[in-house]
């Protein structure tokens, strides 16, 4: 695949060159996918939408019409803003309140109310997951935790992978869904806690609409948005969505954030058997990143720093551009039989230069004497990713034995390409003495006197030229699926699945003569590691529907990855990147250059494994206007690679760790007035075995015990709404992934703590007139300090928006 250069601090502006410049291959598969099928059906939903509008119309009043007519997403519930019905996913068959497995579905009017834009923020505001920071401060690399287990490679839009570390936006986003527990059989590789899937904005022939919205706010925000959907013929629509959107950081300027996008849509239905769409997104974003605060103090009184200063530098940036086109046709073959096909291919392009910080104290040689401050440090990388997906699922309902079951046989090939690079920076003007040096050696963000140095935000005086890649990681998966679902009887119905993903994976990294890969090491050995393999996953599941709007479950499913399944890391082993069995002449020899380590060593390892059991119930009430679910779960993961840090070798397959938890969620209306979406999860972690016998018994790095989240909504009026979200996270303390949290081999208390935090949001939306609505957002009310995820040192600390207050204006033509 041909690789573009990417510039620093280039202007944002869309291209299509990338989509263009389709290898042969691709060229090849691009076609036969096109030319079997796909988009979402949901014919009997949108049928029902229509006729329930209709009946409206006649008993209920000319709004009423409208606020059931203007939602163009097949897959809500008719008149439940918060409420989904069904998946985006039609390879779920069943209503989401029929299927044996905890999915979390966030829908649009619901992200709209809580005034978050990014994924990052709405899926931090949901029970169960928590973040990471990426590895050695990769900014790029956030992490997303869902149950414990890592899952920052696990996002799918519309069914298909979303690789690549990208800054990922909703304002092209129907709706977001969160499957919970081990997901291999649906989704492949990894997805070991579960996979996050966000659905699109997709053209619809059931209307036309128009909606612009502009955004006002402090801290300089501004985001206007377009979502528009025209039916250009009975045969062809159209649907745009368009977006700017720039603010500063919250209390933490001139870090700012600035994003441009665009997503097309295009139904097209050339007779009543055959639906093609063809869709375009692509999104710009620029940030000038700021990475919080610092942990200070030793256990048990180490804290975050208050009161730190903004340290980002004028030259950091955070870059992602994202190009991707997406075909989908779907083929009515017989009434009982049809055919989907997903074909895709994208580009992304991802940079960061970013500055963190870290408490430290100057040196005995300090011109200005010894005293506490914080030093600052570089972070930096590059990324390109080119991708190509293609899915078809073959959806056959045929009887057997007097039972009518629903099969799906599914065929997905996807070729995923990443390469990763350095810059090369160069910092000058060292103002202060560290250690036992004896000539200024670092950056300190304070003064003897506790005051902050002049020029903070240009102390560093950077040069930034863009480097050579370093880690050239590939992967070619061809999988085969089969699904089933069937009613054993009127009350009993069962579900179950199988996949086989066969993969041919190569890594070309550069490493130093001692292993080490990645930040901090020399790289000058190039090591070239391929295997091919595969693994084998499935999940089966049953639902007992003992009252007609009620049912208990029990589900169990599995997981697998492959050794070096994390895209952005290299041969990082502890933090998903490849581990090898290497050997080396004379390990300990002080000279590196004489270690001998052969740079080709084994990486034959088994997959790590994941097993989930889940027992639950869901109660769909109030006339399937209010879903409540209560579930219990046990989540194990086996064969752990445990690696070191940014060292590629690493002890093999012999880690493991168990989640046990419980967790209650409600949504829909509780009242006519009152809608609402509300979770809560308590779980417990451990380490159950480990190459450090230390770590068993140890909970798991950036783990909650507790985690709540809710979000209400009054209709005090028919032209007033009120409402406010509050979400809790316990405490939890940072470390390398899959193993246990870092901890004080002397005190075995646990190192790097990040506090445990409440935020209350607060939103009122009130309709000026028929087609003219306005929304305010009050984001952390209290304006409390509070802290996501922790580097493994404690050396920065993702921070939380402070206070910050948006007004948007909607209007419908």
């Amino acid at each position: 695949m041909k690789r573009k250069t990417q510039k620093i601090r280039r202007p944002i502006s869309f291209r299509t060159e990338g989509v263009a410049q389709v290898p042969p291959m691709v060229k090849t598969s691009l076609a036969l996918g096109m030319s079997t099928f796909m988009l979402m059906p949901m014919t009997a939903i949108a049928a029902e939408q229509a006729e329930q509008a209709e009946t409206k119309e006649v008993t209920l009043g000319t709004v009423k019409v409208e606020d059931t007519a203007i939602d163009p997403n097949p897959n809500a519930e008719p008149g439940v803003p918060y409420k989904a019905k069904y998946s985006g996913d039609e390879r779920h068959t069943r209503p989401l309140a029929e299927t044996p497995q905890n999915i979390s579905v966030l829908t649009k009017a619901q992200i709209d109310d809580s005034g978050y834009t990014d994924l990052r923020a709405i899926l931090d505001a949901q029970p169960g997951i928590t973040l990471g920071t990426g590895e050695n401060g990769n900014a790029f690399g956030d992490r997303y935790i869902i149950r414990g287990q890592e899952a920052r490679s696990d996002v799918f839009v519309d069914g298909l992978r979303d690789p690549g570390m990208t800054i990922r936006e909703s304002f092209a986003t129907e709706q977001v869904e969160i499957s919970k527990g081990p997901n291999s059989s649906f989704a492949g590789r990894g997805t070991s806690g579960g996979a996050v899937n966000s659905v699109t904005k997709q053209a619809t022939m059931d209307y036309d609409f128009a909606k612009l919205s502009a955004g006002v706010g402090t801290d300089e925000h501004a985001r206007p948005t377009l979502d528009t959907n025209q039916v250009i013929s009975d045969k062809m629509a159209l649907r745009a969505n368009a977006l700017y959107g720039y603010e500063k950081v919250p209390d933490r300027g001139p870090a700012d954030r600035a994003r441009k996008g665009l997503a097309l849509s295009g139904l097209f239905l050339p007779n009543d058997k055959l639906d093609i769409v063809l869709d375009y997104y692509g999104m710009r974003a620029e940030d000038n990143p700021d990475l919080g605060s610092y942990l200070v103090g030793t256990v048990p009184n180490r804290v975050p720093a208050k009161n730190v200063p903004v340290y980002a530098q004028k030259q950091d940036f955070m870059t992602s551009d994202v190009d991707t086109v997406t075909g989908r046709i779907k083929f009515k073959i017989t009434p009982d039989m049809r055919i989907t096909n997903n074909t895709r291919f994208g580009t992304s392009d991802n940079a960061y230069v970013a500055t963190g910080a870290r408490a430290a104290t100057t040196g005995i040689n300090n011109p200005t004497g010894v005293y506490s401050t914080a030093t600052l440090s570089t972070h930096q990388g590059w990324q390109e990713v080119e991708y190509f997906a293609n899915q078809t699922n073959l959806f056959l309902d045929k009887t057997i034995a007097g039972k009518k079951h629903e099969f799906i046989v599914g065929l997905e090939y996807t070729d995923h390409a990443v390469l990763n690079g350095v810059y090369s920076v160069t910092n000058s003007g060292q103002n202060c003495i560290t250690g036992t040096g004896v000539v200024l050696n670092a950056w300190c963000i304070t003064d003897a006197s506790g005051n902050v140095v002049n020029g903070l935000n240009t102390l560093m005086n950077r040069q930034i030229v863009k480097g050579a890649w370093d880690q050239d990681w590939a992967i070619k998966t061809t999988s085969l699926s089969l699904l089933d679902t069937v009613d054993i009887t009127e009350k009993f119905t069962a579900f179950a699945g199988i996949r086989r993903d066969h993969f041919d994976y190569n890594l070309k990294a550069y490493w130093n003569h001692d292993g080490d890969s990645g930040a901090g090491a020399t790289p000058t050995v190039l090591g070239n590691f391929k295997d091919a393999d595969a693994i084998l996953n499935g999940h089966v599941g049953v639902t007992y529907k003992f009252r007609p709007e009620a049912n208990i479950y029990a589900t169990y499913s599995t997981a697998s990855d492959i050794n070096g399944g994390e895209s952005d890391v290299g041969a990082s082993s502890g933090y998903g990147g490849l581990a090898v069995n290497y050997v080396c002449t004379d390990r300990t020899n002080p000279n590196p250059a004489l270690r001998g380590c052969d740079p080709n060593g084994s990486i034959e390892a088994k997959p790590e494994t994941t097993q989930n059991l889940e027992l639950g119930t869901k109660w769909n009430v109030m006339g399937g206007k209010l879903l409540a679910t209560a579930s219990v779960f046990q989540i194990t993961k086996s064969n752990v690679m445990e690696g070191s840090g940014y060292e590629a070798g690493a002890s093999f397959n012999t880690g493991k760790n168990r989640v046990r938890g419980i967790e209650f969620g409600l949504t829909g209306m509780l009242t006519d007035k009152l809608t609402a979406q509300a979770g809560v999860t308590f779980m417990k972690a451990e380490v159950l075995e480990s190459a450090t016998a230390a770590n068993v018994g140890k909970t798991l790095s950036n783990f909650a015990d507790n985690t709540a989240s809710a979000q209400l909504r009054y209709q005090a009026t028919p032209q007033l709404a009120i409402g406010g979200a509050v979400k809790y996270e316990g405490k939890k303390y940072a470390g390398q992934p899959d193993t246990a949290a870092a901890y004080d081999t002397g005190t075995g208390l646990y190192s790097q703590p990040v506090p445990a935090y409440t935020v209350v949001d607060l939103f009122a939306n009130y309709r000026l007139k028929k087609n003219l609505d306005m929304r305010l957002n009050i984001g952390n009310v209290a304006d409390k300090d509070y802290y996501l995820a922790a580097y493994r040192s404690g050396s920065f600390l993702y921070k939380g928006d402070a206070r910050n207050v948006r007004l948007t204006l909607n209007y419908d033509f």
